[in-house]
């Protein structure tokens, strides 16, 4: 079994080359899948220390990406070792900017974020109208949704997407995360979501919390 510790550390510190090597290492012995779901935490908990890193002001939106990167590599290299892989997800959420902006790089991280975290994540993409939102809801019924904008206008349209999910009897299923610059308390009460972010690393341990 390979070290866990050394390997959490190796994620936190982005060290690429290392983690991978010392997973590829560790499915070449044929592990059980408990010994890999073991492994998985560790990368998690890795992914934990660069979002403190970030909190800090020691790593940037730039190491973020890399480390959600990183990570979904790292699972990637585990699958074949994770048996059916149920155990791994964490949650469901469908994830989308919201209409009228069309900004993406902030949820582009928290998807990658929440795919390293275990969570299955259904990206429905930018300039999405409140209508989508509840159909891909419908449809997938996930745990979460999560809304991102940047623009102030987004707010009125992250509004009127829980008043949509609202008028389909669908909001009191899931729970609702915004993000995105403009977001605050304040707004969280008037849009009548369950939490914000403007962190995504904040806003996966939220989800993880609700998960």
């Amino acid at each position: 079994m390979l070290d866990l510790k050394t390997l959490t550390d190796a994620v936190g510190d982005l060290d690429e080359g290392t983690v991978l090597d010392m997973l590829n290492e560790f499915v070449s012995t044929n592990p059980s899948e408990e010994e890999a779901q073991k492994v998985v935490t560790a990368c998690q908990q890795g992914m934990a220390l660069v979002g403190d890193l970030f909190d800090k002001g020691e790593y940037f939106v730039g190491d973020l990406i890399f480390a959600g990167e990183l990570l979904t590599g790292a699972i990637d290299v585990l699958k074949p070792v994770m048996g059916g892989g149920s155990t791994a997800k964490a949650g469901v959420i469908v994830l989308g900017t919201v209409q009228g902006d069309l900004h993406d790089i902030g949820k582009n991280i928290f998807k990658s974020m929440s795919e390293a975290a275990g969570f299955e994540v259904h990206d429905i993409g930018i300039d999405v109208p409140a209508r989508v939102f509840a159909d891909k809801v419908k449809a997938i019924k996930p745990q979460i949704v999560g809304m991102s904008g940047v623009l102030t206008l987004a707010l009125d349209a992250m509004k009127d997407t829980v008043e949509v999910l609202k008028e389909a009897g669908l909001r009191d299923g899931v729970k609702i995360i915004i993000g995105g610059n403009p977001v605050t308390k304040e707004a969280c009460e008037h849009i009548g979501a369950d939490a914000f972010t403007t962190n995504a690393a904040e806003g996966v341990k939220i989800c993880q919390r609700w998960a």
